[in-house]
C-alpha cells in the first residue's frame, strides 16, 4: 500500500471538523507512524482512523468531506474500521463523540453502539464552551 497523503487527511478532516478541532497532516503522519494505528479509506472523500490494542479496538476519527456526506461513504469508512479492526483480534470496539455530531450518533446507534459513558464538556468549541463526549461501545462479531 502506498504511503497515506497526509495533506489530503488532513483537508477532508478541516472541512468535516469543529469540534473537535480537526487535526493537521503532522498529526496523521504522528498516529500513523504507530504500528497498532491503521487507516481505512474506501472512497477519496471519506476515511476512518482506528487503534487496537490486545483486543480492543478504538476509532479515533471518521471524516466525510461535506459534499460526499449522505450518500452512504461514512457507513462504508465505518464498516471498514470495523472489519480492520476484527482482522486485527479486536473483539470489542469503543469511540467518543461530540454530543452535538447528530449525524455521528445516529450512524453509531444503527452500527449496533450503545452509549456507556459521558466525559463532560471534553471537547472545546471555539468561542470556549464545552460540549459532552459521549463514549460508545459494541462487542464485535468474531468469524
Amino acid at each position: 500500500m502506498s504511503s497515506p497523503d497526509f495533506e489530503a487527511l488532513a483537508r477532508v478532516h478541516a472541512q468535516t471538523f469543529d469540534t473537535p478541532p480537526p487535526w493537521s497532516a503532522r498529526d496523521f503522519a504522528e498516529m500513523l507512524a504507530s504500528e497498532r494505528v491503521f487507516l481505512v479509506a474506501p472512497a477519496p472523500m471519506a476515511f476512518a482512523l482506528g487503534r487496537v490494542v490486545v483486543d480492543e479496538a478504538e476509532l479515533l476519527t471518521l471524516a466525510v468531506a461535506p459534499d460526499a456526506q449522505g450518500r452512504g461513504f461514512g457507513r462504508a469508512a465505518f464498516l471498514a474500521y470495523e472489519s480492520e479492526a476484527m482482522a486485527r483480534g479486536a473483539t470489542r470496539s469503543f469511540l467518543d463523540v461530540a454530543q452535538t455530531n447528530t449525524r455521528a450518533l445516529a450512524l453509531y446507534r444503527s452500527a449496533g453502539y450503545d452509549e456507556s459513558g459521558r466525559r463532560r464538556a471534553y471537547y472545546r468549541t471555539r468561542d470556549g464552551s464545552g460540549v459532552d463526549a459521549i463514549i460508545m461501545t459494541k462487542l464485535l462479531k468474531q468469524a
